[in-house]
């Protein structure tokens, strides 16, 4: 890492190890500011995204029982985070796997599931914790364990040094070397203090700074970027800013993540805060306007199924509900989800087949089970994100 590159001391500064004439160089972020003026374009762009955010949370007022929606959008965010990382699966891959109740065979779509099992944890836990170094212990043991990294210490704060670059990188070459471990009590105690007690800026900018700091300080082996982006959806349910969790950022972030990597860097080497700011801000307006419009038209097509389902004595209102919460569809998950017999979950997708809400869509190897797909719901779930 370059010293000469980190010039804005009002958020840390580069440093070596106290008396160890062989030690490299690192940066060591100073506390989190808790106050800090805004500029105009930083007004202006949390003016939109707060806007964008109350829209969001209208729409999911008026959707009966919008917990029905979660799925598709939180296995999505799921896979565009675990992208970010490096890992290589689809959508399809893992919404067909979870619906198969098998055994995860793929190590790539077992990382994305382990990333939805730490979701799941982390939104019932804020409902009786606050965000603390407890709660993320917590989550980063369920993303790692029995997954690819579960050598790299689930549960635990690292114990030695690390750094972020290419991996023919050492200390002296890496792009940016985080502070070593005898630092991060000291800063991990200053963000648990800066989260749970609310200042006067607004929420947005505090699960900014929040997810800044905690990407700094890099408190994990293995992990930080899957961890630091769930807890923006977890500050904002606690702060009250969201009630239903539709608000995913990684869609833009996977995107748009040479800008969002070089935002992070540059508050840390020229103290661009407000830069960082405004691209975070806006990857909340765009990513609650997509959440907007594309939850008005699930809500739109499930509507449509129910109302054609209310027709028949068929019990095709459960079918609704399972196709919207995974679009993909077994004969053993129609079984297990309506009691029904083998030949009435058969009979019962046929029907449903029929009216053209779900077709074929193969077997899992040779010999495995069949599955049906709801393609108009993957269709809209799957749309190219709508950024401009």
């Amino acid at each position: 890492m370059d010293p000469e590159r980190y010039d804005a001391p009002q958020f840390g500064r580069a440093t070596r190890e106290p008396g160890n004439k062989w030690a490299y160089w690192y940066y060591r972020p100073a506390h989190i500011p808790r106050d800090l003026p805004l500029q105009p374009l930083t007004v202006k762009a949390l003016s939109d995204a707060d806007a964008a955010l109350g829209r969001l949370q209208g729409v999911s007022a008026l959707i009966h029982d919008p917990e029905l929606l979660i799925g598709p959008y939180l296995t999505q965010e799921a896979v565009a985070s675990s992208r970010i990382e490096g890992t290589q699966t689809s959508l399809e891959e893992v919404l067909q796997d979870e619906a198969s109740g098998q055994v995860t065979k793929s190590e790539d779509v077992a990382e994305v599931k382990a990333y939805l099992a730490a979701t799941r944890q982390g939104f019932e836990l804020i409902r009786s914790w606050p965000l603390s170094q407890r709660l993320v212990l917590e989550l980063h043991k369920t993303l790692l364990t029995g997954v690819r990294g579960q050598e790299r210490h689930p549960g635990e704060f690292r114990r030695m040094p690390v750094w972020v670059g290419s991996p023919t990188d050492d200390p002296t070459t890496a792009a940016y070397v985080p502070p070593l471990p005898a630092d991060l009590p000291e800063l991990i105690a200053d963000w648990e203090a800066y989260v749970n007690v609310p200042d006067l800026s607004p929420t947005l900018v505090r699960c900014a700074l929040m997810h800044y700091q905690f990407e700094t300080i890099h408190p994990f082996l293995d992990g930080n970027g899957r961890i630091g982006r769930l807890l923006i959806n977890l500050m904002l349910m606690e702060e009250g800013r969201m009630t239903t969790p539709l608000l995913y950022l990684s869609g833009y972030i996977e995107a748009n993540r040479q800008t969002y990597y070089q935002r992070l860097q540059s508050v840390r080497e020229r103290g661009e805060m407000q830069e960082w700011l405004q691209f975070f801000l806006t990857a909340v307006r765009r990513s609650a306007e997509d959440a907007t419009t594309r939850s008005e038209r699930l809500v739109a097509l499930r509507e449509g199924y129910l109302d054609e389902a209310a027709t028949s004595r068929a019990n095709l209102s459960g079918l609704v509900t399972l196709l919207f919460a995974n679009p993909y569809l077994t004969v053993r998950r129609v079984q297990d989800a309506t009691g029904l017999t083998n030949q009435g979950a058969r009979n019962l997708i046929q029907d449903a087949e029929r009216r053209g809400w779900i077709e074929a869509a193969g077997r899992s190897g040779r010999g495995g089970r069949h599955y049906w797909v709801a393609r108009a719901v993957m269709d809209v779930i799957e749309e190219p994100l709508a950024y401009d």
